[in-house]
């Protein structure tokens, strides 16, 4: 798992590299499908997944989750996007996502992708032995509240390992002490999907994109973390990205 994990930070570290602005969704699905298996040796495990096409989702702007690349979405300064990616190596899969600033993006949705970030953080702070599932959907819908913003409650972080969604469900909210306990080696994700007006979400048979209900800005962050004995492993942590909180 810590394999799998560390090549997809380096996927992630490469796309931080990227000028995204002026190119089409399309074209940084077949960047990253490139990467991962011509460069890293790796298999994007989302393609074939519930027959999704692509190796990645990509969210613009009121999209939760679940966008689909396309040639018709060029990125454009002002926009903010969400790429969801996941990977296998050796059998192990690793899943994570970020929510990037395209050219030159105004305050209150640099705000909101700030906020997201953070309020991920303190879900995986609250991750140790004895921890409950409780406690990391508190810590977070807690936090994205005090800040404004509302939490998706329709989608939600999962455990991982063989397959990419195993049990338990991960709940971006929730109350303190109650749920699941945490032990020891367990693997999953923390995904939470803030909205910058209402929870709602809206979407239509048959196809993949999740808006927002009012039309309003969403951010998501993911990190795929295991739970040590001591504490918490972010198996997903970029090249030079800091923890804001105490780790293994």
């Amino acid at each position: 798992m810590a394999e799998a994990g560390a090549l997809l930070a380096d996927v992630f570290h490469a796309l931080g590299q990227l000028k995204l602005e002026g190119q089409s969704t399309l074209e940084i699905n077949d960047f990253v499908e490139r990467m991962i298996i011509d460069d890293l040796q790796a298999r994007p495990a989302s393609k074939g997944q519930y027959d999704f096409p692509y190796v990645l989702n990509a969210s613009i702007d009121d999209v939760v989750c679940h966008g689909m690349p396309s040639e018709n979405d060029v990125l454009r300064s002002g926009q903010i996007v969400n790429f969801d990616i996941t990977l296998e190596k050796n059998g192990y899969i690793a899943d994570s996502s970020t929510t990037y600033l395209v050219g030159e993006v105004a305050y209150p949705a640099r705000r909101l992708v700030s906020a997201t970030y953070n309020a991920m953080w303190k879900g995986i702070a609250a991750v140790r032995p004895g921890a409950r599932l409780g406690d990391i959907g508190h810590a977070i819908a807690h936090y994205a509240r005090a800040q404004g913003y509302s939490v998706v409650k329709e989608y939600c972080g999962h455990g991982i390992g063989r397959e990419m969604h195993e049990d338990p469900q991960i709940l971006h909210y929730g109350h303190p002490h109650t749920g699941l306990e945490l032990k020891e080696g367990m693997v999953f994700t923390i995904e939470p999907m803030l909205n910058q007006g209402k929870a709602a979400v809206r979407s239509y048979p048959d196809q993949w994109p999740v808006y927002t209900r009012d039309g309003k800005l969403s951010a998501q962050f993911e990190h795929t973390v295991a739970v040590t004995r001591t504490g918490v492993r972010v198996l997903t942590l970029r090249p030079g990205e800091t923890p804001p909180c105490k780790m293994e």
